[in-house]
């Protein structure tokens, strides 16, 4: 396909250009190459789910991810994991493979920057899940934010026209179970830490992945080895580039710079698959992402807020939607 490999190299060397400039300014650049990385990647998956079966295709990227992280892990370590909670991990990693098989066969069917774009709808079902089941309050400003989301979602699918197609509903339905892992994720990082988190599910989601894998086992030919190698590469320092980016600033702060994916996307749909976004696509871009972001910075806003002082500020809201009490587990507090 022709795309470029990122390198280690290219890392190192930019982590030393960036250190010279300002704390906020690192933070964007920071996020920007993991945009892009992640852009690269989806565009590797795409390639790979064409060429081969999508169970496949999840599995190598799924096992070429560890083996890259297996020097973190190493160095994370697992002592601090309580194993008490590994229903909720095992609960996160299935909803986070389901949603990763669905994202695959999204990438196969769709044109690749309206995939991207339809995954923009996470953040609006955890909004919705986060209401319904860990009993969070979501006022009527931040549901009425998700309604106009998923108008977003409306003005890209166009409800009757070619477009709503089967790639579309995997897409949608990969954005709501990555929504579902956000929902297990608060759960989990009540007790535990983000390490042991992501080093569980790492080591948990490749044997998962290989099981439906083996139904439909082709051995892949020896031109798609360094793709699937590149997959695996790519989603690391993606992530590597993500966190690095969340320790020098706020999740808030940086989420608009999320939507820059739809970009790069954009820019790797015209050039290596001849593919160029609708206006539709754009429109309803734009629309989930000012709902997304948003709910970002309100829900920001509401959390650093004294109770009585957010009680007087917002006279036209009525009390909280709560469509479900705090869900307690019996090694935790509520969760």
């Amino acid at each position: 396909m022709g795309l470029p490999l990122p390198l280690p190299a290219f890392a190192s060397q930019l982590a030393e250009a960036a250190g010279r400039l300002p704390q906020p300014v690192r933070a964007i650049l920071w996020m920007l190459v993991a945009c892009l990385l992640f852009a690269i990647l989806n565009a590797f998956i795409r390639e790979a789910s064409r060429a081969m079966h999508p169970f496949q295709a999840v599995f190598f990227r799924n096992l070429f991810g560890l083996l890259f992280m297996l020097p973190w892990i190493k160095t994370a370590g697992l002592e601090s994991l309580n194993r008490h909670r590994m229903k909720l991990y095992l609960g996160r990693t299935a909803v986070g493979l389901l949603s990763m098989f669905a994202w695959f066969w999204a990438l196969k069917l769709l044109p690749f920057a309206e995939a991207i774009a339809l995954s923009f709808a996470s953040p609006l079902f955890a909004t919705l899940l986060a209401a319904m089941f860990l009993g969070e309050q979501v006022r009527i400003r931040r549901w009425t934010a998700i309604l106009v989301g998923f108008a977003g979602v409306l003005v890209i699918l166009r409800p009757g026209a070619d477009a709503f197609s089967a790639g579309a509903l995997f897409a949608l339905a990969s954005a709501a179970l990555g929504a579902c892992g956000i929902i297990f994720t608060k759960q989990l990082v009540r007790s535990e830490s983000t390490t042991a988190v992501v080093t569980i599910m790492v080591l948990i989601q490749t044997p998962m992945a290989l099981i439906p894998a083996l139904f439909v086992w082709e051995w892949p030919a020896a031109s798609l080895w360094p793709m699937l190698l590149t997959m695996g590469l790519a989603g690391s320092l993606g992530h590597m580039s993500f966190v690095r980016a969340l320790r020098l600033a706020e999740a808030s702060s940086l989420m608009p710079y999320d939507y820059a994916r739809l970009v790069f996307a954009a820019i790797i749909g015209w050039l290596f698959f001849a593919e160029v976004p609708d206006n539709w696509t754009w429109v309803g871009s734009a629309i989930i992402a000012a709902a997304a972001v948003y709910i970002a910075r309100r829900e920001v806003k509401l959390k650093a807020m004294p109770a009585a002082a957010l009680a007087s500020s917002l006279p036209d809201e009525p009390p909280a939607i709560v469509t479900k009490p705090p869900i307690v587990t019996k090694t935790g507090p509520a969760a």
